[in-house]
């Protein structure tokens, strides 16, 4: 899950929503005309005309499908493009990369091992690998905590980093908050390679792959396998705010095999993993995992509100409920790819998508509906319509963000909203703006006021208001670390700066594909990184957002001539850049 411009915490939380898709206009050619199966019957044909809207809607170039129930493979399909400049359609046989799905391949693999007497899940981690550079203040980290996201370590970019010191330190005592983990998986990657003695590639192929009939899948994402996979795609410039229909690029090459999301596959296959699900761990050739086993993973033990404001987590999966029956769902997120399954464990049916780019957002909105259309025709129901396709553009309450605003300098935004759309006016031209989340818009423009979002911020609601009040004025709107205030702002307008902070402020950039551009600045006297505030711990660390547990911190390091050249967040480091 790329850092630059958009958190990993924002992409997972943006891949919950099943609706709200966004539609614009499609800005290429390649949309006019996609590649489209052939649909069989009424239920093919709702989802064929959904999905032909949906990829152009969401800016991707391609997708691919896969549909089963209890029996197997109900449905593989392929839609649009995996090159876009060779106009090579997707096929049945395009590997397109799963992401944090196969951290459920991963429970599944722990769990075999705990069923073999090889592990036990209350146990502490660090019995079993007690070199792992972790740091467990608050409390023993069990394997069922990792399975959980409930450890209390940080999101990092993996386990190990450059820094012999380095090391995973916890924010909360374990089991006390879900919050997402992906070096959790890493770790359980390590435990099962060490207690199986072989490596992850050999024993996924021997312990899943193989026994679910999963051919074409392969257990870690080499370059050895490029030709078969679809271009992935990622937005164009990773230094400004991305637009859904900004302009896309072929990602650089990826070599993975950290078990938090390194598998890639086909939409059959995935299809014949998802049958097995819906079997409660039986594939033809026999168990994956005992009933008990798979109970164990589908139990919901801690609330895991970034899937869905009803989900939880399970063993590496979400546990959750689609119009009143249970589901098990989670979503992956990769450089250029994003995928999504969901398993109807009452309705006996499920999906699987994935589409070649990610701008943030994942499939959910195909494999709900596709869900919900296998489970209406093998009930003898009607089909459900489609979900509405809103444009980002919009936002019901555009009206609430127009006005005039003026920056301690005199300086001034100014905003008009005509129906549900809002524009930035700058000069004599009209900026439409695209609304991102909450209060948040974004530049439609590349290269016009698209550094950064566009943050509005209300008046302080009162203490005893109802649910049915009004939501209070918009009074405030902050462009990266410019404050403009409303004539209703009522709050302080002057406020007072450590002053070592303006040795941290600045635009940070790695190599690596995973963090790529950052920026560091100064709003309303607090330090901030790509719109999250720092909280200090210290002369030179800090927690990234405002809860007191939070484990993910950013530490800057090196200062040189009254700069800080070195930032090092989630344990990547990036180089502070000038570039203008």
């Amino acid at each position: 899950m790329p850092l630059h411009r958009v958190s990993r915490r924002s992409f997972l939380s943006a891949s919950a929503a099943a609706a709200g898709i966004a539609l614009l206009p499609a800005s290429d050619a390649w949309a006019a005309d996609l590649p489209m199966p052939h649909a069989s019957g009424p239920l093919e044909e709702k989802l064929d005309t959904f999905t032909a809207a949906y990829l152009p809607a969401m800016n991707a170039p391609g997708l691919t499908l896969g549909l089963a129930d209890a029996r197997g493979t109900r449905r593989v399909a392929c839609y649009g493009y995996a090159n876009l400049d060779q106009r090579l359609p997707v096929a049945p046989d395009h590997l397109f990369q799963i992401g944090s799905i196969t951290k459920s391949f991963v429970a599944l693999v722990i769990l075999q091992l705990h069923e073999e007497g090889k592990l036990d899940l209350h146990t502490p981690v660090l019995d079993y690998l007690p070199d792992l550079p972790i740091v467990t203040e608050y409390g023993t980290v069990t394997i069922h905590h990792l399975l959980t996201h409930t450890s209390g370590l940080p999101d990092n970019i993996g386990i190990f980093t450059a820094d012999p010191a380095g090391r995973l330190v916890q924010g909360f005592a374990p089991g006390q908050h879900f919050h997402y983990c992906n070096p959790g998986f890493a770790i359980l990657g390590l435990l099962a390679q060490t207690l199986d003695g072989r490596p992850w590639r050999v024993l996924a192929q021997e312990r899943i792959l193989t026994p679910v009939g999963m051919s074409q899948t392969r257990p870690v994402i080499t370059t050895a396998d490029r030709a078969r996979a679809a271009v992935g795609y990622e937005p164009f410039r990773d230094d400004q705010v991305y637009p859904r229909q900004g302009r896309l690029a072929p990602a650089p090459n990826l070599i993975m095999d950290d078990t938090a999301g390194c598998i890639a596959s086909t939409p059959g296959d995935m299809a014949r993993y998802l049958s097995m699900l819906l079997n409660r761990g039986e594939a033809p050739s026999g168990r994956i995992v005992s009933q008990p086993s798979f109970e164990l993973m589908a139990t919901p033990y801690i609330k895991a509100d970034e899937f869905s404001p009803t989900a939880s987590y399970g063993y590496g999966i979400a546990v959750d409920t689609l119009d009143g029956h249970k589901i098990l769902r989670h979503t992956g997120g990769m450089i250029a790819f994003a995928s999504s399954i969901h398993i109807d464990l009452d309705g006996g049916v499920a999906g699987f998508a994935s589409v070649n780019a990610m701008q943030g957002y994942r499939p959910t909105a195909v494999t709900e509906y596709a869900v919900r259309l296998l489970r209406a025709e093998r009930e003898s129901g009607s089909l459900p319509a489609a979900p509405a396709i809103a444009d980002p553009r919009e936002a019901a309450n555009a009206a609430d963000y127009a006005g005039t605003f003026t920056a301690s300098n005199g300086s001034t935004l100014t905003f008009a909203a005509r129906e549900k759309q809002l524009s930035l006016i700058h000069g004599s031209t009209a900026v439409p703006l695209q609304h991102s989340s909450g209060d948040e818009f974004i530049s439609t423009v590349p290269g016009n006021f698209a550094e950064f979002n566009l943050t509005f911020s209300r008046k302080a609601a009162p203490a005893k208001g109802k649910a049915a009040d009004p939501p209070p004025p918009v009074v405030e709107v902050a462009y990266g670390p410019d404050w403009y205030a409303a004539p209703g702002y009522e709050g302080p307008r002057s406020f007072t700066v450590p002053a070592h902070y303006a040795t941290f402020t600045g635009r940070y950039q790695s190599e690596s594909p995973w963090a790529s551009d950052s920026m560091v600045y100064l709003l309303k006297g607090r330090l901030m990184i790509d719109g999250e505030p720092l909280t200090p711990l210290g002369d030179r660390l800090f927690r990234m957002g405002e809860e007191e547990w939070l484990p993910e911190t950013v530490e800057f390091q090196h200062i040189f001539q009254g700069k800080a050249r070195v930032m090092r967040i989630a344990g990547l480091d990036l180089w502070r850049v000038d570039v203008g």
